[in-house]
């Protein structure tokens, strides 16, 4: 029988071959991909995330905990689909027009997943147009943006504004994120909640989820 205590520390370790393979042996065996998710692959990113926090992680430890949590994902989610599964609260996540940054949204989105949620990446520069058509097919429960830019910050506004005359405000709690972004920020353009940091955007999704 696979030992799934070798998934959990190959996650926190960032070892990708280690957790594909782990994953890998596992599914073959049998063992719900659902408990393999939920009992190795969360709490090991919300290790990881804790460490960040302290300040015993840093980001390309969290990219490579994020990429090998990815990686078990990968096998993991095709078996989910076809049993018409979702891993949790559906979550899309883009950075805003005119931002092509995506580093920090795409850590966002690998810690999501690693949290249990289901999460559609619309990837960078995505239009206000591109947001709503999404809300529109996916039904999401969440809508995360992110914006590096000060020159940007106000596509933000923008979007929730297109959310808004679409009549799909109600529908959505919104959470945003990146560098230039604050607390009164978020309030200004009423947006449900900020982070600063990826952990935290975890705890902030949980919370709007919940």
């Amino acid at each position: 029988m696979t030992d799934l205590s070798q998934l959990y520390e190959a996650i926190v370790k960032g070892n990708l071959n280690l957790s594909v393979t782990t994953t890998r042996e596992a599914l073959s065996e049998g063992i719900d991909p659902q408990a393999i998710i939920k009992d190795y692959m969360v709490p090991a990113m919300n290790r990881v995330g804790d460490m960040f926090e302290r300040c015993e992680a840093y980001v390309p430890e969290l990219l490579l905990a994020a990429r090998a949590m990815k990686g078990s994902l990968d096998l993991i989610q095709p078996l989910l689909a076809a049993k018409n599964i979702e891993t949790g609260a559906k979550v899309i996540i883009g950075t805003v027009q005119g931002d092509l940054h995506d580093i920090g949204k795409n850590i966002v989105a690998s810690m999501l997943e690693g949290a249990g949620f289901s999460v559609i990446n619309l990837g960078n520069d995505v239009k206000p147009a591109g947001f709503v058509e999404a809300i529109k097919l996916h039904h999401p429960h969440i809508v995360a943006m992110s914006a590096l830019l000060t020159t940007t910050m106000t596509s933000m506004e923008s979007t929730i504004a297109a959310i808004e005359e679409a009549g799909l405000r109600d529908n959505v709690r919104i959470m945003i994120g990146g560098a230039p972004l604050t607390d009164e920020f978020c309030r200004k353009i009423g947006a449900d909640g900020y982070s600063d940091n990826a952990n935290g955007a975890v705890k902030l999704a949980r919370r709007l989820a919940g």
